[in-house]
């Protein structure tokens, strides 16, 4: 196994910018946001723990990536941010979520809850819930897993569709395998950016 660990100075390096519009916005901090800003970088905190890499096929070793610092993220021409007009998050459950629906409303409870949480600010509201059916993709039976399985990329196409006015973005919610191709074995999630669109399964 091999551990990923980052300095203090190399996470400061990487989060706090020089950039005059960033700097401004660290000045509106209040005095929780910069106690959290400035004890996240210590060595003993949970917030950036060492990540645990158990074997080559782990995402970070198999998929090479450059790194991004914050910067690079907030200067990116592609990256949206919300506005007065788009400042609602709308999560869509597609299928159950559980084995009955108290189990599912708990979960949505909590999804919410964590949504307006990490992305604070934003207004998360709930879609009601829909069958898969309804979402007329394709679907196939993984010959591997003998799981039942529904294609990404037509689950992306009937969220645009049902995407309100006011969405920032729409997030699909479903406990169903996923796939986004018939050469793949499946696929966790599938998102576009530029629609505002995304979907992942558990």
């Amino acid at each position: 196994m091999e551990t990923v660990r980052h300095s203090e100075h190399t996470l400061k390096t990487a989060l706090i910018s020089e950039n005059p519009a960033l700097v401004s916005q660290y000045k509106k901090l209040d005095a929780g946001e910069r106690r959290l800003l400035n004890e996240a970088f210590k060595p003993d905190h949970d917030l950036f723990e060492p990540i645990t890499l158990h074997s080559p096929s782990d995402w970070i070793i198999s998929h090479p990536e450059a790194p991004q610092d914050f910067e690079q993220f907030f200067s990116d021409p592609y990256r949206k941010a919300p506005s007065p007009e788009k400042h609602s998050i709308y999560i869509q459950c597609i299928g159950s979520l559980g084995n009955s629906r108290i189990i599912s409303d708990e979960y949505i409870k909590w999804l919410k809850g964590y949504c307006e949480a990490f992305f604070y600010g934003l207004t998360v509201k709930l879609l009601e819930p829909v069958p898969v059916s309804a979402t007329r993709c394709s679907f196939r039976v993984n010959e591997n897993t003998q799981n039942l399985q529904i294609h990404a990329g037509h689950i992306l196409k009937f969220l645009k569709k049902k995407k309100p006015a006011d969405a920032f973005c729409i997030v699909g919610i479903t406990m169903i395998d996923l796939y986004p191709r018939d050469s793949w074995n499946f696929v966790f999630g599938q998102a576009s950016l530029t629609d505002g669109a995304g979907q992942v399964d558990r």
